[in-house]
């Protein structure tokens, strides 16, 4: 028999606010006009109770229905069902998808058709009622942490409103403000940042899936919004168009994901009057450090000082650091790993070094190649690519992408190998975000002392070389 979960604070901070803000609008379209009042998802989230009457308390049930105006009266009726929600994107490949389904032991998966929600019990299990170990989790996040098979994150209720409100009083987030989100809903990113503050202060939000920058532009005018969530990418292309608008409601940008890169920022603070605020945090914890300062002079890698409600701890510099908050996950599922994630604590691979400003990323304690916050584990590529015909020796390495993190290469030695049949051959067994960018032929792999291979080493040889190549691929 389960264990009772502990009592849900998100939904009773969700009772306040739904009370207090009851006719005014809460979730926007792009043209401005309201999609739902906060009464109005009080009102969804009971008629969606029926839709998960059949599934046993703690099952997991996925949702994937992308930036959908449903998201928060969906998330309220999965709480009050007793069930444990794992957000998912909505463009998982299927591969992906089904490994995770299994992984997570998800009973139900909720999609979006045809503008409705639909149940699917297709490829789970709805009698996946897990016997689960206390605390009993209220709430799931997907990670592949320090490999790319897939694993998820225990979280209660209480884990969320923390990072909720911490990211709110640090970032100056209020009720009178409009977020404008167009990062997706089901990554922590966008769910603390625009989900958890809409139900637990009434922070309105602009629900999009448009991600063409010049449409982004435009809706960010036409609905008023003051604050952008964003990614690197979307900064990078809005700097690249030609005739864009004045943006003067927005106040506040905010930058996640990947390396802001100092260029990109200082032409977009040209160009918009408006500073990008780094934010740096993970799925384990949610936020950790966010750049409050109004200095608009960019450092690579700066990420300011540590959230409100957060505690971190550095020991070697530059090295990892140890954080602690309320908003710290209770472990990984379905294996723990204690020495990382447990009891409040906290230790991401990042490698952190102190300036006189605050924290600055300088690299990560392993191999994993993290692109656009998703960490790929080079064997898992290695794997496949060796069982390309002719190839004698593979080792795929990671390196600087200005708007993913990183980008995946792979260095090979063989006879006949040539790059578009190599890439041919992973269409199929490897996800898109797992294919590597570049395909570098060599005669041999050299070895240090101890006769192993540095994929750092490698890593820098290959830049070196695209480096006199003229920034091509090296020949």
């Amino acid at each position: 028999m389960i264990q009772p979960s502990p009592r849900n604070v998100l939904l009773l901070a969700w009772q306040n606010t739904w009370e207090r803000r009851r006719d005014l609008p809460a979730i926007l379209s792009t043209s401005g006009g309201t999609q739902r009042t906060f009464a109005q998802i009080e009102t969804e989230s009971c008629e969606l109770a029926h839709l998960f009457a059949r599934f046993a308390p703690g099952s997991v049930i996925g949702v994937q229905i992308g930036n959908s105006e449903s998201w928060p009266a969906l998330l309220l009726a999965l709480f009050r069902a007793h069930l444990v929600p794992l957000p998912l994107g909505r463009h998982m490949e299927a591969p992906e998808l089904r490994i995770t389904l299994e992984t997570c032991r998800v009973s139900a998966l909720v999609r979006l058709e045809n503008d409705a929600l639909e149940v699917s019990t297709e490829n789970t299990n709805p009698a996946n009622a897990l016997q689960w170990d206390a605390p009993v989790p209220q709430f799931l996040k997907l990670t592949s942490g320090t490999t790319s098979a897939p694993r998820a994150i225990r979280f209660q209720a209480a884990h969320l409103v923390a990072d909720g409100e911490n990211i709110c009083a640090t970032m100056g987030i209020t009720e009178g403000d409009l977020n404008f989100g167009v990062i997706p809903f089901s990554h922590s990113y966008g769910f603390s940042n625009l989900l958890v503050p809409l139900l637990c202060r009434g922070v309105p939000l602009v629900a999009s899936e448009d991600r063409m920058p010049r449409a982004i532009l435009n809706d960010l005018v036409r609905t008023g919004a003051t604050v952008f969530p964003g990614m690197p990418f979307f900064f990078q292309k809005f700097v690249e168009l030609q005739n864009t608008p004045e943006l003067p409601a927005l106040r506040l940008c905010i930058s996640a994901g990947a390396p802001l890169i100092p260029t990109t920022a200082e032409q977009f603070t040209q160009r918009f009057g408006c500073k990008i605020h780094s934010f740096y945090g993970s799925s384990e914890c949610g936020g950790i450090a966010y750049d409050a300062s109004p200095e608009t002079h960019y450092e690579e890698g700066f990420v300011g000082t540590a959230l409100k409600g957060v505690k971190l701890e550095t020991r070697d510099e530059p090295g990892p650091i140890t954080v602690r908050s309320a908003a710290v996950g209770d472990g990984y599922f379905p294996e723990a790993n204690p020495a990382v994630l447990a009891e409040g604590r906290f230790v991401p691979s990042d490698l952190v070094e102190k300036t006189p400003r605050g924290l600055r990323l300088v690299g990560r304690a392993s191999d994993v190649i993290n692109i656009a916050g998703r960490k790929l584990n080079p064997v898992e590529v290695e794997t496949r690519l060796a069982a390309f015909p002719g190839v004698r020796q593979v080792v795929v390495f990671g390196v600087p992408s200005s708007l993913r993190g990183e980008e995946a290469v792979a260095c090979m030695v063989g006879d006949g190998i040539e790059a578009s049949a190599v890439l041919r051959f992973c269409k199929g067994a490897l996800s898109q975000w797992q294919m590597p960018r570049a395909i570098w032929v060599v005669p041999e792999i050299a070895t240090n002392d101890h006769g192993k291979i540095s994929r750092r080493v490698l890593a820098a040889e290959y830049l070196r070389t695209r480096e006199l190549n003229g920034n091509g691929r090296p020949k």
